[in-house]
């Protein structure tokens, strides 16, 4: 018996029998039961090209779409990794070394295997027995051309010596998170305290105990340095005026709403290992634990990265803690769940910044910038961690700036203490760059009497001097600078401050303002896209990156409908699971819009290419007289033409062209940023506005505005976003945020009672304006967007509110500028200089 099927085509329903098959269309010819389908089709076809047009216009590069994600996450529908429950699941808890520094006599844990619910018990020497391997920093210096580093690896659990508060010593496993934190209590560890190091200019000291007994150099990890110093000499001498200052750059953490999760499984029957993790990038998470600690191949190891509440850099390495519940799940035969609470993470989560800088910047008798001299001390904590030699770099590559000046003498010693591990942050290096040229040339506007605006604006580099090389290696490409100022200043009402000074001093307070320029870098490493469709003509986009409230998923749509104008709404988006994307390095140092957006245009290039095969097929014509745009293919010079949905839907027929072209319209899209290709330069303007009372040193922000240059805008609304984001952190780093340590060791700032956030009353509304000035280092013009407001607030907001201090003859207030440390300074201030307050 003969069985009638029908499959729809995108040249008409055909009827098949399974013996009777219609012939093969071949290139430039069309059955005559497929032309006439396509003659029926064309006034389709135009119908859908026209709501095409208008969803481009809605959807496309430019508009301030919505978040696609916030449906989710508004009404509590996100999968984050806390969400997930798997079968026979038990929870693991960590023992954490109370010393910063001890060398471990022994560990007891027979106490704790006998408490009620406990299933097993993990320490270092069993993961030695195990071959459980340690964790390497992602990179060194010398992979950026740089002096060799001292490495170290950091294990799982320590058998032998705990060197910060906070490392991992034994891992519980039980029932419940409650059965298992109970049980901790029950591990006895003989400890033989030996002498820590927590400030990082004592720690550098050659004098002093080593952290690490081979690291050749003290507690110096490595010194990088920059520029030429007998020049820099010889211009300091020469120079009509100096201004010099010692800053502190204070040591912060990201503290994201979702904190640190895992849960790991092992199938035993095929020896794979499965792992959510609260990741920036899985695919690294996976090459980690298949190179370094685990010994298996990556095929046998699954990273989910699901929803992911804020990463900031933080959540960018593997941690023991990821290691731990995939070891433990194979030892149990069960899976693990471990979270941190938020004071485990506000120990154990990387922290940032923790710099101490000598700086000077020598001046002629114009202002005119002749040269700068740094050296730096950069806490690294206990273990070179993660991704820490970025922050290293660009911490010295960056304090040139906007500005030309071309003589530099910098450097930086990367130091061990005994205190939690430094990695990248939002920034990650840029910020202290940008705090220490801007604090310099605040320092110099009162040297020298020149006014703080035209003393920048006569050393910004300008756009006839672009491309610009600056003495650390980098080539900005595009950028008005002293535009962007000009704007930052219109849009602050710059010239209306005279005013509101004069009320606020009505009121007895005290108002001062600052302007802060910026760039920074953006784009780095490499990235791989893919476009999917499937047999219903919807597309799917597979991403190497990380959204984790970037808005990828809505962002990298607004690419796709624009290129291949396929509505909005039929866009799909994968990411976060390394068994679903073949490759990706995830999302941090701003680099997802270049990289990734880059790569996805080369991936619809691929698929309009191949649709222009099948397209040519079925109207008879060669591919070279085939034209795209708007979501429609048109034999040039005809009124033939096929939407790309149809085209893609003749991909997966069982006849056709499809027969020869192959199966499947799909595409791969890769784009290399720097090192190896080429970045971008985001950059901008912030000025802000505060308001002191000299009773209390309570700082408030009554104006805030900013400035930036991103090159060619994807969405507006998510630009803004990302900007009120980052100024945000900057404002807290500049005002509240400080991770402090006694002397020895013990974090005193260990949950949120102690550490300062700050909260939406801290702010005003900010003032936000975006400028497109395309990038000339991409094809699409892209400049980043993640980290730019956290890089230029802190000076923005310190140097106002030391404008506000003047008075008080206040120079200088070490971040963060606190109620109590504002007020100490006025009192000071005041009675050095026989001024009465108030």
């Amino acid at each position: 018996m003969l069985l009638p099927r029908t499959f729809a085509s995108a040249y008409g329903t055909l009827p098949l029998v399974l013996n009777r098959v219609p012939p093969i269309p071949t290139p430039g010819r069309l059955p005559r039961r497929d032309k006439l389908a396509y003659d029926l089709d064309r006034s389709n076809c135009a119908r859908e090209a026209k709501t095409t047009k208008g969803a481009m216009t809605k959807f496309g590069i430019g508009q301030a779409v919505r978040r696609v994600e916030d449906q989710r996450f508004a009404t509590g529908s996100g999968q984050y990794v806390g969400d997930f429950e798997l079968a026979r699941q038990c929870y693991g808890v960590a023992v954490l070394s109370p010393h910063a520094h001890a060398a471990i006599r022994s560990i007891d844990v027979r106490a704790a295997k006998a408490a009620p619910g406990v299933v097993c018990v993990l320490t270092g020497a069993d993961a030695e027995a195990d071959k459980i391997g340690g964790i390497p920093p992602f990179f060194m210096p010398e992979s950026w051309g740089g002096p060799k580093g001292f490495p170290t690896t950091r294990p799982v659990l320590l058998a032998d010596r705990v060197r910060c508060v906070g490392d991992r010593v034994a891992f519980i496993v039980a029932e419940t998170e409650a059965q298992a934190r109970d049980a901790t209590e029950r591990v006895v560890v003989d400890y033989e305290l030996l002498p820590a190091l927590i400030d990082v200019e004592q720690a550098a000291k050659p004098q002093e105990p080593k952290i690490w007994d081979d690291c050749p150099n003290g507690n110096i990890g490595v010194t990088i340095a920059f520029g030429d110093k007998a020049a820099t000499d010889a211009a300091f001498a020469a120079a009509k005026y100096v201004a010099s200052l010692r800053l502190v750059n204070n040591r912060v953490t990201a503290n994201p709403i979702e904190p640190r999760c895992a849960l790991g499984g092992y199938d035993a029957a095929d020896g794979k290992y499965t792992l959510y993790t609260t990741s920036q990038d899985p695919h690294s998470v996976r090459t980690a634990l298949s190179a370094f600690v685990l010994h298996v191949p990556e095929s046998k190891i699954r990273v989910i990265s699901p929803d992911v509440g804020g990463g900031f850099g933080m959540k960018a390495n593997i941690y023991p803690d990821d290691v731990l519940v995939l070891w433990a799940a194979k030892r149990c035969g069960r899976p693990v769940k471990w979270t941190a609470t938020r004071s485990e993470s506000l120990l154990c989560d990387n922290h940032a910044r923790d710099q101490v800088v000598y700086g000077e910047l020598c001046l002629d008798a114009n202002g005119k910038f002749l040269a700068i001299r740094s050296k730096a001390y950069q806490a690294l904590g206990a273990y070179w961690w993660g991704a820490a030699t970025a922050p290293l770099f660009w911490s010295l590559m960056f304090i040139p700036s906007l500005y030309d000046v071309q003589t530099i003498d910098i450097s930086t010693s990367a130091v061990f203490t005994n205190t939690a591990p430094t990695s990248v942050y939002r920034g990650a290096g840029r910020p202290e760059a940008i705090y220490l040229i801007e604090r310099l040339i605040e320092r110099a506007a009162q040297v020298t009497g020149i006014d703080r605006v035209e003393l920048r604006r006569r050393n910004l580099i300008k756009p006839d001097a672009l491309p610009y090389h600056t003495p650390t290696h980098h080539s900005y490409d595009s950028g008005e600078f002293e535009k962007m100022m000009d704007k930052c200043l219109a849009l602050s009402d710059w010239d209306g401050f005279a005013a509101r000074r004069k009320a606020s001093e009505r009121q007895g307070k005290l108002r001062g303002r600052a302007v802060t320029p910026y760039i920074e870098l953006g784009g780095i490493l490499n990235e791989r896209m893919e476009l999917r469709f499937d047999p219903g003509g919807m597309v799917t986009i597979i991403a190497g990156t990380h959204s984790h409230g970037q808005g990828h998923a809505t962002a990298f749509a607004q690419l796709v409908a624009e290129w291949l104008g396929v509505p909005f709404e039929a866009i799909n988006y994968i990411q976060g699971d390394t068994d679903k994307v073949t490759f990706g390095r995830g999302t941090f140092a701003a680099r997802s819009s270049l990289v990734g957006g880059n790569a996805l245009r080369v991936a619809a290039d691929a698929v309009i290419a191949r649709g222009r095969e099948m397209a040519g097929a079925l109207m008879e014509a060669a591919p070279a007289d085939i034209e795209f745009k708007a979501g429609t293919y048109t034999v040039v010079g005809t009124d033939k033409r096929m939407s790309i949905a149809d085209v893609a839907r003749a991909f997966f027929a069982p006849v056709g062209p499809v027969l020869k072209l192959g199966l499947g319209l799909d595409g791969v899209g890769t784009y290399s940023g720097r090192p190896g290709g080429a970045p971008n330069y985001p950059n901008g303007c912030q000025a802000c506005e505060v308001e002191v009372d000299p009773e209390t040193g309570t700082v408030r922000i009554d104006r805030f505005a900013a400035v930036d240059d991103l090159g060619m805008v994807i969405n507006p609304s998510i630009c803004e976003g990302q900007i009120h984001g980052g100024i945000a952190q900057g404002v807290g780093q500049a005002l509240l945020e400080n991770v402090v340590y006694d002397g020895s060791g013990q974090l005193l700032t260990g949950s949120f009672l102690d550490y300062g956030m700050p909260r939406a009353a801290d702010f005003p509304l900010i003032q936000s304006e975006l400028v497109e000035i395309p990038a000339t280092t991409n094809p699409l013009g892209i400049k980043a967007i993640g980290e730019a407001g956290t890089i230029a607030a802190p000076p923005t907001v310190v140097n106002a509110v030391l404008d506000a201090l003047a008075a008080f003859g206040v120079e200088h207030i070490d971040m963060p500028l606190t109620p109590a440390r504002v007020w100490q300074a006025t009192n000071a201030g005041a009675k050095a200089n026989g001024k009465q307050k108030g």
